[in-house]
């Protein structure tokens, strides 16, 4: 999220970042709901490195699960006032379809003007919305991450595993999640992400900066965790400099992720060596809520 003021500056000045840039505290975190249970830190029974394998492994086959179905997503971005009254809006409408070809694409359904004035969206901002918040993080992945095992928490009712992530390196053009996991100790897959996404650019009269944000998955066709809703919400620190003011943006982002379908094809979903495309004939196993 670009301060609006800044704007003219940022098209000059380019897009120089390093992991350094997150030195800035220029965000308020994002409080965890009633919804978790206490920590359990004792060691797991299983070595924390095998838990990280495993769950790694699972997310892959995740990912090329959801690159067969199609789904909606609705953004919603605000600036909050001082009476916490919204003013000012982004909203977009998005099909995640294949066309003709069968190439995986996004369709707009609907996108009113944007109403925000006090910032803008950036590139980033749009990156985050399309993968960085809906984060899997694959075994092809999980090298550019060190992943610690924290302990073992209950979500509502689902029995999880809690690891922090961070990356090891920063690489231009890249997103990376700064923050927590935490992965269902039975289906070994990741139901709630909380942090946010870097890096921010904190330079003054360039800030692009991100909301703390929490992302909830749940089980479709009864095997996989699909990522179904995401709430961001902080107060952005913008330092102002080189003649522009500087200004605190409160920001608030939801993004729901709807009407999972798998896309008619020839490609069978392999889950644990089984079928489980959906016209096939699924293992016996009770959905979780």
């Amino acid at each position: 999220m670009r301060n609006r003021l800044g704007w003219a500056v940022v098209l000059a000045a380019g897009f120089a970042l390093g992991a350094a840039a997150q030195d800035k505290d220029s965000f308020t975190p994002m409080a965890l709901d009633a919804g978790f249970g206490p920590m359990d830190i004792t060691a797991p029974a299983i070595a924390p490195e095998e838990i990280i394998r495993q769950f790694a492994a699972k997310e892959s086959e995740f990912q090329k699960a959801l690159n067969h179905y199609t789904y909606r997503r609705v953004a919603r971005v605000q600036t909050i006032d001082d009476d916490n009254k919204v003013d000012g809006e982004y909203y977009q409408v998005d099909d995640v379809i294949f066309d003709s070809t069968g190439k995986r694409t996004e369709k707009v359904v609907y996108a009113p003007s944007s109403t925000l004035e006090r910032v803008i969206m950036s590139p980033s901002d749009l990156q985050d919305i399309q993968r960085g918040y809906p984060f899997v993080l694959t075994a092809e992945e999980i090298g550019a991450y060190d992943v610690k095992y924290v302990g073992r928490q209950k979500v509502d009712e689902v029995d999880c595993y809690a690891f922090d992530v961070s990356p090891k390196a920063i690489v231009k053009g890249k997103r990376y999640l700064l923050g927590r996991i935490w992965v269902d100790a039975t289906d070994l897959q990741i139901v709630v992400t909380n942090g946010r996404m870097v890096p921010d650019d904190t330079r003054k009269g360039s800030e692009d900066l991100h909301p703390p944000f929490m992302t909830w998955r749940q089980q479709v066709d009864g095997h996989y965790w699909f990522p179904v809703y995401t709430k961001g919400e902080g107060i952005l620190h913008f330092s102002g400099g080189h003649g522009y003011m500087a200004q605190d943006v409160h920001m608030r982002d939801t993004i729901k992720y709807t009407d999972y379908k798998q896309f008619g094809t020839d490609v069978k979903i392999l889950y644990e060596g089984k079928d489980v495309t959906p016209d096939a004939k699924p293992p016996e196993a009770k959905p979780k809520k």
